[in-house]
């Protein structure tokens, strides 16, 4: 099976400020992630919302960022260097089979999986290794590209997170995406 991913020079177009006019990362996030928080950001790429989340959970907080392509992590660390926040931003590679999160175990308040469910080969695995990583009432906010994804295949994505144990508290309204927040 031929994996699905992102290719790293698309990172470059979706890590641009023009974005931020249709998908703004922090009025986006603020509702969900406060100070202090330890947060996850699941196939982060170079950091479009890494560097956000690092601004909001502040110096006492910690963003743990994941993503299978090692470019990605390395131009994630460069931004992350420059904007002077290294010390809040934790990256990793992860493989296609695991985030490698064993460490992190009950531990995270508010995990985010923009545009990265439809790209992995087993989306229950999937679920089953970020609920593990939530605290009891952590919440996930998936969001998936309205373009790449149909709504049948999201309502899929949604009942397998459910299966998993998660919780649906609403459907979230993200320009050009489908959006769902979930409660472990």
């Amino acid at each position: 099976m031929q994996e699905k991913v992102c290719p790293v020079w698309v990172g470059y177009l979706l890590s641009s400020p023009i974005r931020k006019l249709f998908q703004n990362p922090k009025k986006m996030l603020n509702p969900y992630v406060n100070a202090g928080m330890k947060v996850l950001d699941i196939g982060c790429a170079m950091g479009f919302f890494s560097l956000p989340l690092a601004q909001i959970v502040g110096a006492k907080g910690k963003v743990i960022c994941v993503d299978v392509q090692e470019k990605m992590i390395h131009s994630l660390e460069k931004r992350a260097k420059k904007a002077g926040l290294s010390i809040i931003i934790e990256t990793r590679v992860c493989t296609h089979n695991s985030l490698g999160l064993e460490d992190v175990t009950g531990e995270i308040d508010f995990a985010l999986a923009a545009a990265v469910v439809h790209e992995v080969p087993d989306a229950s695995a999937f679920f089953a290794e970020v609920y593990q990583t939530m605290q009891q009432n952590g919440r996930l906010l998936v969001v998936e590209p309205g373009g790449h994804v149909t709504e049948t295949d999201f309502e899929k994505t949604v009942s397998i997170a459910k299966k998993i144990g998660f919780t649906l508290i609403n459907n979230t309204e993200i320009k050009r995406s489908r959006a769902v927040l979930l409660e472990k």
